[in-house]
């Protein structure tokens, strides 16, 4: 079994870590991945791309890549780019859906374009001027309260939530801390639920119950009060329902192989409606999308093999 499928995947190597902002989880999970590819027979090494030049993985003769690089440079089509110009075959979605996912206003523009349900939103570009009167003009579009992000971080990174001017105007600020565009989304009053994706087939869903205000980086790594829920407690239609616009939303975006979406039921008009998607989600032993897999009966171990197939 165990030569079997390393003459199979050849030489493999785990990216982790890199130079974004949510380099720390990368590591985590990348590290997470090496241990359950090993206990399934493969011969993985580790690859930190901050700490050696990409161009080695060509003269080390690695024949293929789990991606477990998140954020910027590892989740947005650059290494996905690399790799294809080396000829070396990765894990995850391509350059373009990549890219894509990783803007989270193009990713609505396409959304919303395609008829699937989001959140009223506008984009602060690097040219707009904060002052009291534009930003009174997203409020009024948007209503009294907000969501603020960078439109290309994961991880909740730079985000905030705002109710009056004066907080609208230091949350993009602090959101222009780590991108010059920002999304400005409205409020939505609803519980969080997310659908991992492997293989053109949507996982059950997970739902997130945090003490905080919102579903933020410390609810995401470092409190203990948040609560994960699989199954989600959603009935099997609302359950398909979910899968369904999953699937939909991950393939408008040109995503492929296997990652996550993020959703929000309103409950003012009972609807849910897309969030994100991410290609390159956490793969910590904690994370949501072995919680998915490991209810539908496969071990964290045996989905690091399975997502390793998707670089076949």
């Amino acid at each position: 079994m165990t030569d079997a499928l390393n003459q199979q995947f050849g030489k493999v190597v785990v990216l982790l870590g890199g130079d974004s902002a949510e380099r720390e989880i990368s590591l985590r999970s990348g590290e997470a991945v090496i241990k359950g590819l090993k206990k399934m027979g493969i011969d993985a090494q580790a690859f930190d791309p901050k700490e050696q030049d990409l161009s080695q993985l060509k003269s080390k003769n690695i024949t293929r890549v789990w991606n477990a690089l998140h954020g910027r440079g590892g989740e947005d089509g650059r290494i996905q780019a690399a790799l294809e110009f080396m000829g070396i075959q990765y894990t995850g979605s391509g350059v373009l859906g990549s890219a894509i996912a990783m803007d989270k206003w193009r990713s609505k523009m396409i959304w919303k374009a395609m008829g699937l349900p989001v959140a009223d939103h506008v984009l602060v570009s690097e040219e707009f001027t904060v002052n009291e009167q534009s930003i009174r003009s997203i409020i009024a579009k948007l209503g009294p309260v907000v969501f603020v992000k960078p439109s290309h971080e994961g991880s909740s990174v730079g985000m905030s939530k705002a109710s009056n001017v004066g907080e609208l105007c230091r949350a993009i600020e602090t959101a222009r801390q780590y991108d010059s565009e920002v999304l400005v989304e409205s409020f939505i009053n609803g519980k969080e639920y997310t659908v991992a994706i492997l293989n053109n087939t949507a996982l059950p869903s997970i739902s997130m119950v945090t003490p905080r205000e919102f579903y933020d980086y410390e609810a995401k790594y470092q409190s203990s009060e948040t609560e994960y829920f699989c199954p989600s407690g959603l009935s099997d239609e609302q359950e398909s329902i979910l899968g369904e616009l999953a699937l939909n939303a991950f393939a408008a975006l040109g995503c492929s192989g296997w990652g996550r979406v993020d959703f929000i039921f309103d409950n003012n008009n009972q609807q849910f409606k897309l969030l994100e998607a991410n290609t390159v989600p956490g793969m910590t032993e904690s994370s949501l999308v072995p919680k998915a897999a490991l209810h539908k009966g496969l071990s964290f171990e045996a989905l690091t093999l399975e997502i390793l197939k998707t670089s076949l």
